[in-house]
């Protein structure tokens, strides 16, 4: 006898940028959501491009907005920023440019096919930059990265470089910009055809669960 096929989740859109440090400071909370919340709730990662095109530029620019933002992001979430980060942020050359980490999410996701565990690598990418201080425009830095996925580097390396690949990144950034967000992290929650923004900029854990219990909660009311 066939079984019927499961009934399409809630979906937990969660909207970031890899450069983003509240988004650092957020991404533990998004993990726990979906572990907490697994069998009720599929969580997604989108990339928002917050640094792209005019405001790609070497993060000696920003370093002093950025400095005085770790400490309230440390306080605030609980996560720390690695010194590997805080000296390469003060040598001032590198280019903080959101295309290259976002490019290689979206790489990812495409050879995984994987919503859940692309959520995962986009943690790891931010662990990469604001924990260990690694240059994010240089693809190599990704494929320490890919090994407790077991995703294939040379096959990571050929989406990675492919023009698609690329096109498909900006096509993201555009899809964030028609949903309309305004600042990352953002968290959007799809209930069949609706879509209900959770929280804008970084929530607790606490805050994010009642909101979810909430949302689900009203759903189901309304199936009924």
């Amino acid at each position: 006898m066939a079984t019927a096929a499961p009934a399409n989740l809630p979906e937990l859109l969660y909207i970031q940028d890899p450069l983003c440090g509240w988004c650092y400071g957020m991404s533990p909370v998004i993990n726990r959501v979906q572990a907490e919340f697994a069998g009720r709730l599929d969580v997604s990662v989108l990339c928002g491009g917050m640094a792209t095109g005019e405001h790609v530029g070497p993060i000696a620019e920003t370093w002093s907005y950025i400095q005085n933002a770790l400490a309230d992001v440390e306080k605030a979430t609980g996560v720390e920023f690695g010194t590997a980060f805080k000296v390469l942020a003060e040598e001032g050359s590198y280019e903080y440019n959101s295309e290259p980490p976002s490019r290689a999410i979206v790489a990812f996701r495409q050879i995984t096919q994987d919503p859940a565990r692309t959520v995962a690598f986009a943690h790891a990418v931010q662990a990469a930059l604001f924990r260990n201080g690694k240059d994010l425009n240089d693809p190599s830095a990704y494929h320490a990265l890919l090994a407790p996925f077991g995703v294939d580097i040379t096959e990571f390396q050929r989406r990675f470089d492919a023009p698609e690949t690329a096109r498909a990144t900006q096509q993201e950034f555009a899809a964030v910009a028609r949903i309309g967000v305004q600042g990352f992290p953002t968290s959007v929650v799809r209930i069949g055809e609706q879509g209900y923004v959770l929280a804008r900029g970084y929530q607790s854990y606490e805050q994010v669960r009642q909101g979810l219990e909430q949302l689900l909660g009203d759903a189901a009311l309304n199936e009924e």
